[in-house]
């Protein structure tokens, strides 16, 4: 008995460094499926972009990617023939469910061509550039940014300086220096504030987007614009700050919802704030879109997963990365560089989605209400 209980206790220490081995290696598919919480294989149906897996365990394998930087196997081992084109996609984006579509694109593309991908958070530019000086000493080639790193022209110079490949996700406006897949911003955001009016609607709120990226400043102009050319006053009142994120969302709903007299709709630069301006008309006991009209931005997954589901411009989101490593990958082909065409700029189509968040305005909500009354 006093045997047996020694001999399973031996094997204790070499597992501590098999542990301790594995800790310092680069993560692998099992790894990402423990991170998850499912198995191995949902997270290559994830990888390959198969279609038959929830999109909750999509979200999870996503996100445990993204945490631990997941190479799939195929591409490192090409990656040590020397074959594969290397490309990083840096982030720094508050919404979680356009993290999803951005990354879901870029992993696709990427496993069809073979491509080498990295995926790195980067909370600020000082951290970027860090990030990229190293990931290009490591043999990265090309850099997809998304919003609002897209924007950043320390960063992009940095990168175009260097030799590297740099593709702009979503920016506001295109630079003749690098790469950029985008849509028209003001255009589209006019297009749905006009949509509003044509409910209806004439006391119209708006929550901007992050200060920082070139394009929230387009769609405030596109609503003003919309507001304008049909005559209607622009109310300074019924114009919030928000960053982006649900929580910014929130606050900025409240603050329009609490005007003397509150807007009969309320366009969001983005899902996420437009959720929770849903979230907060419902806390105060008003029917969406009965009461008032909530639209947003992006037609992410949030969209059509809350009740109302969402009134909003659809953003290719996930094309648009495709195109971006389809674009590293073309211009990786211009050699020597010194031969290489001018960068490419590709303006992607949007659509207006009409869902159920949107309808003419009631007659009580043309009444001057007092702050904060259901």
């Amino acid at each position: 008995m006093t045997n047996a209980n020694t001999s399973m206790a031996k094997p204790a220490a070499p597992s501590r460094k098999r542990a301790a081995r594995r800790s310092n290696a680069a993560p692998t598919i099992t790894d990402v499926a423990r991170e998850a919480q499912c198995s191995p294989m949902t997270v290559s149906r994830v990888i390959n972009g198969e279609e038959n897996v929830r999109e909750d365990t999509k979200q999870k394998v996503l996100s445990a990617i993204a945490k631990l930087n997941y190479v799939p196997n195929r591409a490192a081992r090409s990656l040590a023939a020397g074959s594969q084109l290397r490309i990083a996609l840096l982030f720094d984006n508050p919404s979680a469910s356009y993290l999803s579509e951005f990354l879901m694109g870029a992993l696709e593309e990427a496993s069809r061509r073979d491509i080498y991908l990295v995926v790195q958070t980067c909370e600020n530019t000082a951290e970027a550039q860090n990030v990229i000086k190293k990931l290009l000493d490591g043999g990265i080639e090309g850099f997809i940014l998304p919003p609002p790193l897209c924007d950043d022209q320390t960063v992009l110079d940095l990168i175009r300086t260097s030799g590297g490949i740099a593709v702009a996700v979503g920016p506001g406006r295109a630079s003749g220096s690098h790469g950029a897949v985008l849509i028209d911003e003001y255009q589209a955001a006019y297009d749905m504030t006009r949509h509003i009016i044509g409910l209806g609607h004439e006391r119209i709120g708006f929550i901007i987007g992050n200060p920082e990226q070139v394009a929230s400043g387009q769609r405030l102009e596109g609503y003003r614009a919309a507001m304008e050319q049909a005559g209607l006053a622009i109310d300074n009142g019924l114009i919030a700050q928000g960053q982006f994120t649900y929580r910014s969302g929130m606050v900025a709903a409240e603050k329009l919802l609490n005007a003397a007299q509150r807007p009969t709709a309320i366009f969001a630069s983005n899902d996420d704030m437009a959720a929770a301006t849903v979230a907060m008309a419902h806390r105060r006991h008003l029917d969406v879109p009965n009461d008032i009209t909530v639209c947003g931005f992006d037609d992410t997954e949030l969209a059509s997963s809350i009740w109302p589901e969402l009134t909003t411009i659809r953003q290719p989101i996930r094309e648009m990365t495709a195109e971006a490593v389809a674009m590293i990958a073309r211009v990786h082909k211009q050699k020597p560089r010194s031969t290489r065409a001018k960068a490419e700029q590709l303006t992607l189509a949007y659509q207006l989605i009409r869902r159920n968040s949107d309808a003419g305005p009631s007659l009580a909500s043309s009444f001057d209400i007092p702050p904060g009354s259901p």
